[in-house]
């Protein structure tokens, strides 16, 4: 019994003995490191104080200690950063969709501003700013080395004055300047239309007002055409969209979905991970939709096209969105002003993460490019002269194979034709997703009537 006294004692000794010495460099290592943290921290004070109190001119410190704030977050990734009360405010607004400026939606790539899009109906988006282009200067003044906070700080001003910004654009070999007027924009979150037979909903942004707005104009829409039963589906056009409100996204996405998830976020911890369930309800019962995506589609965007095109339930047509997968959290801190940090990725339903690769569509439509050069040019008046058919010959002989309402009905067809054809040139994109309804509507009947 003595031995096995002994031989017990042994071991917690020897268990003392390993813990120790386990512990003991996890310790100092641990203390070190803190040690190192405090001695940056002291370094930090030193360099401070220095500026005060040498550099050439008087500083401000409150605008110091921000610019060393925003200066350690911008170095994370091109989406955290510091917000100082004004910004904090405006970004407060952007979200219940009013705000004053030039209506685009920027980032930071390569020291310069990149446009991510122009939002529908501002006046950058009137200038003919686009999504991709890349503003170097504002008013003759370089952003090179500007916080993207101070580019963005140049470009505001009050509403009615002129700013003439340069933009370097793919395909150009020249830069542009453009000169857009400030204006307080009223954004409009979402509008719906009829187009022909089809739905067309179009989100330019997502914000507190756009579920609202989508189902307001979604019932107008359908009462118009006189019900559900009367259209063929619908046209979800994300184009140009830059995000915006997580739950927003993930409100209309839950509005075409049934079940299942929508999208998943993971963060640096697991606990820190939520995921997003889409519940009962489709608003078009199940009616074919098409998803209109581009370059200038980020954020929230992509988790709609992403939930979506992983349930099979919409086709995703366009080019590659923007590939913007991470959250930002905007968090409060003293002085009324809050830092945006990202603190998550987030993953569409198949576990895939759209982080700097975007949703690819299912079918790849180029929208060709706008040519400002033609505008204001004589239109062809050959191309309005009418056009002469067997029809408008004198004496010609009537259809005699169809009634009269047969006849009226295929010359209803034909009109809707040529409607669809002058679409192709106002909105390529949009022509072919409706195009592509039709053909998923044609084969739902065709499934319905075996």
């Amino acid at each position: 019994m003595k031995k096995f006294a002994m031989a017990a004692g042994g071991g917690i000794l020897a268990g003392i003995v390993v813990a120790t010495q386990i512990a003991g460099p996890l310790l100092a290592q641990e203390a070190e490191e803190s040690g190192s943290v405090y001695e940056q921290l002291d370094l930090f004070g030193i360099v401070f104080e220095r500026i005060r109190n040498q550099y050439v001119e008087d500083v401000d410190e409150a605008e110091l200690i921000e610019a060393a704030i925003n200066g350690m977050l911008i170095s994370l990734d091109p989406h955290s950063s510091y917000l100082p009360p004004r910004d904090f405010e405006d970004m407060r607004t952007d979200t219940r969709g009013e705000f004053g400026g030039l209506g685009i939606e920027v980032t930071q790539e390569e020291g310069y501003v990149k446009v991510i899009t122009p939002m529908d109906g501002t006046p950058a988006y009137e200038a003919g700013v686009e999504a991709g282009d890349f503003i170097t200067t504002v008013d003759g003044e370089s952003l090179l080395g500007l916080t993207l906070e101070e580019s963005v700080d140049l470009m505001r001003g009050p509403v009615g004055s002129d700013v003439v910004i340069t933009v370097v654009r793919d395909g150009l070999e020249e830069p542009l300047d453009i000169t857009i007027t400030r204006d307080t924009i009223q954004l409009t979150a979402a509008r719906v239309r009829l187009e022909g037979d089809s739905v067309v909903i179009r989100v330019a942004t997502f914000n507190e007002q756009t579920m609202p707005q989508v189902r307001e104009g979604l019932d107008e829409v359908l009462e118009e055409a006189g019900g559900l039963d009367a259209v063929n589906g619908v046209v979800l056009d994300l184009r140009n969209n830059p995000g915006g409100l997580l739950t927003a996204g993930v409100a209309l996405s839950d509005a075409f979905l049934e079940q299942g998830e929508i999208v998943s976020t993971r963060g640096r911890e697991v606990q820190d991970g939520d995921r997003f369930n889409a519940t009962a309800g489709d608003i078009i019962e199940g009616k074919p939709m098409v998803v209109l995506i581009n370059g200038g589609s980020a954020s929230a965007s992509e988790i709609v096209s992403g939930a979506l095109q992983d349930h099979r339930r919409a086709v995703v047509v366009g080019t590659k969105s923007f590939g913007k997968g991470s959250v930002q959290t905007i968090m409060p801190v003293q002085g009324d002003g809050a830092i945006r940090l990202t603190t998550s990725r987030y993953y569409t339903p198949s576990g895939r993460s759209i982080q700097a690769l975007g949703i690819s569509p299912d079918i790849v439509v180029q929208q060709p490019p706008r040519r400002p050069e033609l505008e204001g040019e004589e239109e062809d008046t050959t191309s309005n002269r009418p056009r002469r058919s067997e029809s408008n010959l004198r004496g010609s002989l009537d259809n005699d194979s169809l009634t009269a309402d047969q006849q009226e009905q295929v010359r209803q067809e034909q009109e809707a034709a040529e409607q669809a054809a002058e679409l192709r040139d106002e909105d390529y994109q949009l022509a072919y997703a409706i195009d592509i309804l039709k053909g998923l509507s044609a084969i739902d009947l065709a499934e319905m009537e075996q």
